[in-house]
């Protein structure tokens, strides 16, 4: 397992240069001047010496490797000053982001947390909460609360979350004044009153995001339950006396998680991309908006390092599981 995992994690680099390669390309080749929304009054030469700043002169190959070379080595290495109290990235020249003038990568460790918050915090209740139903939906098959749970995953299947959002916001908002509307990022839990604030706000966002990756993961799990039950094994395990329990939690859950994980795992880097519309509606300050913001300024840097990081997660969530199959298949040996 440790030499499939190692030499799944070596074959990933030409693959994220590849991706970060075609990236870069694509948004070089979007229409927009960064220095279009530079007043007119401003005069020319002192656009050019903005657009030298900036790195706008040099040629496309030398931005591109500059931008990589600081995705994958200055801020390593400012990382490992900022840990072990050392300099090794003094001096390093570091890409700037054409909206805020400062490094990208400073500005999105800035918003970052608000993002986790929601977004980390929404996928695990929407796992938590769908895996028990997809469990007992299917082995309490066509019953009542296996249509309720149908017509719930449906209803999150066909709701976006434009619309979601702004349907909690009227009703537990607008209408009962239970939950603020607005997202307060400049909030810092200090005590319990601001604790119990930032719970209250993270509720509706949590809600909205959990509710997508909620009717995915339980009907996937209804499904591959579905296929286990009738499976000759879970007859055979019964035969020997081993309790329902046993034999539904142990035996088949373990075999039905084998294309779940799959669902899981991929769906990490999906959701952030959710959070982009969730963010805009409930003004979390985090890199949803920010992607949004520098896509209207056309600030190429910002928009490219975001992007190149969700495709880093797929590639890396893709790997934790093909590891996670041989956990939960002991027929499964990479090695």
């Amino acid at each position: 397992m440790l030499t499939f995992t190692i030499r799944r994690l070596v074959l990933s680099i030409p693959t994220l240069l590849f991706i970060s390669l075609v990236i870069f390309l694509l948004l070089e080749l979007a229409p927009g001047d960064p220095m279009a929304q530079v007043p007119l009054t401003v005069p020319p030469e002192v656009k050019e010496r903005m657009r030298e700043a900036l790195g706008l002169g040099e040629p496309t190959h030398v931005r591109f490797f500059k931008w990589m070379y600081q995705f994958f080595v200055v801020e390593p290495m400012l990382l490992f000053d900022h840990i072990f109290g050392t300099a090794f990235a003094e001096g390093q020249q570091r890409v700037l982001s054409w909206q805020f003038r400062s490094p990208v990568m400073d500005v999105i460790v800035q918003r970052m947390p608000q993002t986790l918050w929601v977004v980390a915090m929404s996928y695990v209740v929407g796992i938590l909460i769908a895996l028990p139903i997809g469990i007992y939906s299917a082995y309490r098959q066509y019953s009542l609360f296996d249509q309720a749970g149908t017509f719930i995953t449906m209803v999150g299947y066909s709701v976006p979350p434009f619309f979601s959002g702004v349907l909690v916001i009227v009703i537990f908002s607008v209408q009962l004044g239970w939950l603020p509307s607005i997202y307060d990022t400049t909030l810092e839990v200090v005590d319990w009153e601001t604790f119990k604030k930032q719970i209250l706000q993270m509720v509706m966002p949590v809600m909205v995001l959990a509710l997508q990756t909620t009717a995915q993961i339980s009907r996937f799990m209804r499904a591959s339950m579905l296929d286990n039950l009738n499976q000759d094994y879970v007859r055979t395990a019964r035969a020997k006396g081993l309790s329902e329990w046993a034999v539904v939690m142990v035996h088949v859950l373990r075999n039905s998680m084998i294309p779940v994980v799959t669902v899981i795992a991929l769906g990490v880097p999906y959701i952030f991309g959710g959070a982009i519309i969730t963010e805009q509606i409930f003004k979390v300050n985090g890199l949803g908006q920010l992607l949004i913001t520098a896509i209207q300024a056309n600030d190429l840097p910002m928009v490219q390092t975001v992007t190149f990081m969700i495709a880093v997660l797929i590639v890396f969530f893709n790997i934790v599981a093909d590891v996670l199959y041989g956990v939960l298949d002991p027929r499964i040996r990479y090695d």
